[in-house]
């Protein structure tokens, strides 16, 4: 009798429904609110256990604020977000500290995250202290072990951010978001700011990590090559929402909705006798203070109709585990 085997389906990590955040614009002498940037608007989205999530889009789209809203370091204006079942938006500060040990961040800048006057092996464990997590040898050990797994020795532990080179702060960065032992780790564009060689070994170190630790990512960036190369499923974001989910290879061997296909166009083939035939978007991206009605992307779109500015399409599935929000896709 032959038995097919079933491969388990990994369980959701984090599950994020409507999530909203807006910042107040202000004005006058009092300092009122006249209006709202909606920088993200109703974005829904899961991670699953050990997977790496790519969310890419142009600037200002809202990548960056999802990644923060998540871990509150900015407050949401609404929405839920479920971390291994736990409520993080309503959960209370103690609560939320403790949590912080399994939720962490790499930064674009690591250098305006480190503190000058701290050398980097008590950067690194200066999560250990707050926490209140082993003794002091014990941390120490725990912060060069870190520093060796990301490439660096024992003895850079006693250097000061400034004597490093870019793609060696973003390793600290790395060691310092390991400290903790986390499980899930927002990615906010650790790669944009360094030279195309030192962004494949940051790349693979975070594969390697992943693979020892069992590590999940919330992945953020701009390079379409960049996010193929790391990610199990990627996330276009156009104006703070979502427009298109799927996973990898049927997001780069089929976009469906017109502005995936429009960044996809852009990637250059790396051969001197081939071109990608470009699909050029006319205009700018509409302010967030005042978003299109309808689609959002129907003031650029070339195969707009005249339903795309008058309803907002909605976001659902159109093939299994492939959702689009879009009017000419069914």
């Amino acid at each position: 009798m032959n038995i097919k085997m079933r491969t388990q389906e990994k369980p959701d990590l984090l599950v994020v429904k409507d999530l909203v955040k807006y910042f107040p614009v202000r004005s006058g002498i009092l300092q009122r609110t006249t209006a709202w940037v909606k920088a993200v608007d109703k974005v829904s989205f899961t991670v699953k256990s050990g997977e790496t999530l790519g969310m890419v889009g142009e600037s200002g789209c809202g990548k960056t604020t999802i990644g923060r809203s998540l871990l509150r370091l900015i407050e949401p204006t609404s929405g839920e977000v479920a971390f291994n079942g736990e409520d993080i938006i309503r959960m209370r500060p103690q609560s939320l500290k403790t949590l912080r040990r399994d939720m962490q961040i790499i930064f674009q800048d690591p250098y305006a995250s480190l503190n000058p006057r701290m050398p980097i092996g008590e950067a690194v464990m200066e999560g250990l202290q707050i926490h209140r997590i082993g003794q002091p040898k014990e941390r120490w050990e725990v912060a060069i072990n870190m520093l060796k797994k990301v490439g660096l020795e024992e003895y850079h532990a006693r250097r000061y951010p400034h004597e490093f080179s870019g793609g060696q702060r973003q390793r600290i960065g790395i060691a310092r978001a390991l400290a903790l032992q986390p499980k899930f780790i927002v990615c906010d564009e650790p790669v944009s700011a360094l030279d195309v060689s030192i962004q494949s070994q940051v790349l693979n170190i975070l594969k390697d990590l992943q693979k020892e630790f069992g590590l999940t990512y919330l992945f953020i960036a701009h390079n379409l090559s960049v996010v193929e190369h790391i990610s199990d499923r990627v996330a276009v974001m156009y104006l703070g929402k979502i427009v298109e989910l799927t996973d990898r290879d049927a997001l780069y061997r089929e976009p469906l909705h017109p502005y995936t296909k429009a960044l996809l166009s852009a990637i250059p083939i790396p051969h001197p006798n081939f071109k990608r035939e470009r699909t050029i978007l006319k205009g700018d991206v509409p302010s967030p203070l005042n978003p299109p009605s309808g689609c959002r992307f129907h003031t650029r779109c070339p195969v707009a109709i005249a339903k795309c500015s008058q309803e907002e399409p909605e976001f659902k599935e159109v093939k299994p585990g492939h959702l689009v929000a879009c009017w000419l896709v069914e």
